[in-house]
C-alpha cells in the first residue's frame, strides 16, 4: 500500500480537518473529481478514511475494535511488517513482545528462527512458539483479560523487569502526526513502557492506518523507538520527527 504525494497530502487534510469534500480537493490540486474520488476510494479500502456524502472523513474512535476484528483489519500488511521485522532479528537471542495481533503476526514469522528466548505478556505469541526452535519461553504473570490473552497489571510490569532482551518488538493501537505512539489501556502501556526500558534495540511495528485512528493513552514517543517497521510511508510531519530522532524507518514491501 503506497500512498501516492496527493493520497499523503489528502490524509493529512482529514486529520486536520476531520473531512474533506471532493470538489475542493479538485480545485487545490488541479486534477478532475473522478480523480479525487479514485484518491478517496483507496484511502477509504485501505482503511484510512470512512467514505461519506461527496468526500471522506477520519476514522477517530476513543473505543478500541474487538480483537477478532484487529485481527481481520489490514492483514496483509501485517504480514508484511512481520516479514521485515522477522528479517531484523538474528537466531539465537532475547525477543520481548507485547499484546497486540501485529505482534502475533510477527511472532508467527519469527517460529522458524533457532534459539530465541522469548517474553510476553501475550498468551497468544507463548502459543505461537510452542513447537517451535525457541529455546525458552517465559510468560509474565499478572490479571489475564478475557477478551485477547493480555497480562497486564503491576505482576506483569514486575516481571518484565526482571529481564533485559536484546529486542523489543511492541505494536500501537494509534500514531499521532506529533510523534505520539498511543494505546488504549494503560495497564496494557505499563507493560510496554517496561518491554521498551529493559530491551537493548527497540522496534515499533505498526501499519499506517494507525494514523487515522486516536486512542489516549501515551506509550512513547517516536524518539524513545530505534526502528520503526510499517507498511507505507508515513505522514511527512511524523517522519522528519523520526529523522531527527535517528529511528530508522523500515518500509515493508506488501
Amino acid at each position: 500500500m503506497d500512498l501516492s504525494p496527493r493520497q499523503n497530502e489528502i490524509m493529512s487534510e482529514i486529520r486536520a480537518k476531520g473531512a474533506v469534500k471532493v470538489e475542493p480537493l479538485a480545485t487545490r490540486f488541479q486534477v478532475t473529481t473522478q480523480t479525487i474520488r479514485r484518491d478517496l476510494g483507496e484511502l477509504c479500502d485501505y482503511g484510512l478514511a470512512a467514505r461519506t456524502h461527496g468526500g471522506a472523513k477520519a476514522l477517530m474512535s476513543v473505543a478500541n475494535n474487538s480483537y477478532q476484528d484487529r485481527r481481520a483489519t489490514q492483514r496483509d500488511a501485517k504480514q508484511a511488517i512481520a516479514r521485515s521485522v522477522a528479517a531484523l532479528i538474528p537466531e539465537h537471542c532475547s525477543i520481548m513482545l507485547n499484546i497486540g495481533t501485529t505482534t502475533e503476526t510477527i511472532a508467527s514469522a519469527l517460529t522458524g528462527h533457532a534459539g530465541l528466548v522469548v517474553v510476553s505478556n501475550n498468551i497468544n505469541v507463548i502459543n505461537t512458539f510452542i513447537g517451535s526452535k525457541a529455546k525458552e519461553l517465559l510468560l509474565a504473570g499478572g490479571i489475564v483479560r478475557p477478551s485477547d490473552g493480555a497480562i497486564v497489571g503491576e505482576d506483569a510490569v514486575e516481571f518484565i523487569g526482571r529481564y533485559k532482551a536484546d529486542y523489543a518488538i511492541i505494536g500501537a493501537s494509534a500514531l499521532d502526526e506529533d510523534g505520539a505512539v498511543l494505546d488504549f489501556d494503560a495497564r496494557e502501556v505499563s507493560v510496554a513502557r517496561a518491554i521498551l526500558r529493559n530491551a537493548r534495540t527497540k522496534i515499533l511495528a505498526a501499519d499506517t492506518s494507525k494514523f487515522a485512528h486516536s486512542a489516549p493513552v501515551r506509550i512513547c514517543d517516536i524518539d524513545a523507538i530505534d526502528i520503526f517497521v510499517t507498511n507505507s510511508p508515513p505522514p511527512p510531519a511524523f517522519e522528519r520527527l523520526a529523522s531527527a530522532a535517528q529511528t530508522k524507518l523500515v518500509i515493508s514491501d506488501d
